[in-house]
């Protein structure tokens, strides 16, 4: 019988968001799949955790997946987790997934912390419906990018790197029009967590003179009046289609 593939959520700050459960199947699986061992080894320690280690991360999963979906098949039960937050979510994870599952392999993703539903949650902006945007594009088709997030009705989430941020504020300022309302979540769960909300020129007026350090998710207010208008189909066909079934 073939192994199963656990994908396992870890802190993306405080350490007490760990849960148990994740803690158990790391202790449990046969190897753990990092991102990054050294990050994940200070973690491990803390938890106690001994299960071996392996790396797997966006340079060599290519390489990687078919070496662990073999270790899978032969029934070694394999863990994967990424440096902070839940694996395939703007980290690796995806592929070995979608190879594991066409190998026919179980695969069991385990609930728990990603910074994109605190940070969404907490600004204050419309969370019912939003989509996730991850990270922009760096240069070829950032600005096209833009310009489509910037007629979304749905509040849309950006991740950025603090060395971006007034950069890209500057840019969402410049497509989504200066009174566009927004957040930027900074450091989420650490000891320096903070949320800062206005729209999205005073937000570059406070970041330009305040350089932020940290893990930075930005969060931006729809477009109002863009949702899509709805087609009410008109339960009588018209007169062309009525005689035309009557010829």
């Amino acid at each position: 019988m073939s192994g199963k593939l656990y994908i396992v959520p870890t802190p993306v700050g405080n350490l007490g968001d760990m849960t148990p459960r994740a803690v158990e199947t790391l202790r449990n699986v046969d190897m753990i799949l990092c991102e990054d061992t050294r990050t994940s080894g200070v973690l491990l320690k803390h938890f106690g955790i001994t299960t071996p280690t392996s790396s797997h991360h966006k340079y060599n999963e290519h390489d990687t997946t078919s070496r662990v979906v073999a270790r899978l098949s032969g029934g070694e039960n394999i863990a994967l987790v990424s440096d902070a937050g839940t694996p395939g979510i703007s980290d690796p994870g995806f592929m070995l997934v979608r190879e594991a599952r066409v190998a026919g392999i179980d695969v069991e993703t385990l609930p728990g912390p990603t910074a994109l539903i605190p940070a969404l949650v907490n600004s204050g902006l419309p969370c019912d419906r939003f989509t996730f945007e991850g990270f922009l594009p760096p240069k070829k088709g950032r600005r096209t990018r833009l310009e489509e997030l910037s007629v979304e009705p749905r509040t849309f989430v950006i991740y950025e790197s603090p060395l971006r941020l007034c950069t890209t504020l500057k840019e969402l300022a410049e497509t989504c029009g200066p009174t566009r309302r927004a957040a930027v979540c900074r450091e989420i769960s650490k000891m320096h967590d903070s949320t800062h909300t206005g729209t999205l020129c005073e937000l570059v007026e406070y970041f330009s003179a305040n350089q932020p350090r940290g893990e930075i998710v930005i969060i931006i207010e729809g477009m109002a009046g863009s949702a899509p208008k709805k087609v009410h189909r008109n339960k009588y066909r018209d007169s062309s289609e009525a005689s035309s079934d009557n010829l």
